[in-house]
């Protein structure tokens, strides 16, 4: 693997570790609640276990937001200022959560967490693309994420090792650790990757003039919208998944170990495209991945209608192995083909691309949640749903100029 980043900044192998743990804020400040979802629920007296969903919604409401603002400052002031506020934002959340009396202000405290988040997650594929572009972009974007993925394969073991020890509130305050650790790492070991001469004045006319040409451009927009429909499905599994797990299927406290086996099948495929990549193209992998997700989502919703939304364990499991590996395929090459064009704003087209995708990846992936039934078939109704659907946005987006 080879990297441009600065001479005085970190080798290719830190620089990765690094953008995988700015990034990976978001997946742990997720999963590492999910199994602690029921205690918060009792605690601050939520009645509907659906509700609970919410504590996971509300951040990425926040991170919807949050990306939108943090693009276009990072153009204007720099990578770095921008990240570091996203940080000292996500620190504010935490300790907000961590004193929490109500679920109200748990929500509160949630969303200023995605909005925090949303820096450091929209920043450095901004940071990212200021140095790569195009196959080199997205092997780059591969490899982090294959080390971001150990986050979420860890993370409900870890939020459930410190249920078994503490409260539910240390999971808050390992949070701010985290983030205090990773604030330091950059702030000692990472270069401003934008010179002065290419940062772009913060005045709301250039800003809305880039949002236009961001949503104008077929590839990046055609892009965006294939990477909200696929990541809001997985939206859906994210929210439901502790009750998918430990209500559904009665796996108890082996809960973590079955998510981390979910998540490694992600961060392998992540792997295995970094290393294709350069060989056969950003779209061609693309494209195989999507067809094989629908493919497979369309049979086993056959085995989960004909099973009345009970398939068996062991069918779950080697379905959503097979089809989470195909969305790891899809994860780092949509973002990449999506950012291509957009070099010349890559701070604006980033938050724009990402906010985007976010907004219907939540709404999709709420209303998946949402329609949990103590069955799977919501759920897998939804991954079914989405793969012909991004599949008809691919074949449009390729098929114009």
């Amino acid at each position: 693997m080879s990297a441009a980043a600065p001479k005085s900044g970190p080798g290719p192998r830190e620089f990765v570790a690094l953008m995988a743990l700015l990034i990976s804020l978001v997946a742990l400040s997720i999963d590492a609640m999910l199994p602690a979802l029921p205690q918060i629920g009792t605690d601050l007296g939520v009645a509907e276990r659906n509700h609970y969903q919410l504590v996971i919604s509300v951040l990425f409401l926040g991170m919807a937001i949050g990306q939108l603002l943090y693009g276009p400052v990072s153009d204007s002031t720099g990578r770095k200022p921008a990240i570091y506020a996203g940080l000292a934002v996500f620190l504010l959340g935490c300790v907000l959560s961590v004193f929490a009396t109500s679920f109200a202000v748990m929500l509160a405290g949630r969303f200023l967490q995605g909005l925090g988040a949303a820096g450091p997650r929209i920043v450095v594929v901004a940071l990212v693309r200021d140095q790569h572009a195009g196959r080199a972009m997205a092997r780059i974007m591969s490899f982090v994420m294959a080390v971001f993925i150990l986050v979420p394969a860890l993370a409900p073991a870890l939020g459930q090792a410190i249920l078994a020890l503490a409260h539910w509130r240390a999971i808050f305050a390992s949070f701010l650790a985290l983030a205090v650790i990773a604030f330091a790492w950059f702030a000692l070991r990472q270069p401003e990757t934008l010179p002065r001469e290419r940062r772009r004045p913060l005045r709301l006319g250039s800003i809305a003039a880039a949002v236009v040409e961001t949503c104008r451009n077929r590839r990046a927009f055609g892009y965006t919208l294939a990477v909200g429909l696929i990541f809001g499905a997985f939206v859906g599994y994210l929210t439901s998944a502790q009750q998918v797990f430990q209500d559904h299927y009665g796996v108890g406290e082996l809960f973590p170990a079955y998510f981390a086996v979910l998540a490694l099948s992600i961060g392998g495929a992540s792997l295995v495209n970094g290393r294709l990549v350069m060989r056969f193209g950003m779209r061609t992998l693309s494209r195989l991945a999507l067809w094989g997700a629908s493919g497979l989502a369309a049979v086993f919703l056959a085995v989960t209608v004909a099973a009345a939304g009970h398939p068996p364990f062991w069918a779950f499991m080697t379905f959503f192995v097979a089809a989470f590996f195909c969305i790891g395929i899809l994860f780092g090459n949509f973002n990449a083909l999506a950012m291509e064009p957009m070099g010349h704003i890559a701070g604006v087209a980033a938050a724009v691309i990402g906010s985007l995708a976010t907004v219907i990846s939540l709404a999709l992936g709420t209303v998946i949640g949402q329609a949990y039934d103590g069955t799977v078939l919501p759920l897998v109704l939804g991954f079914a749903a989405v793969g012909p659907a991004a599949l008809a946005v691919q074949w449009w987006t390729e098929r114009g100029p």
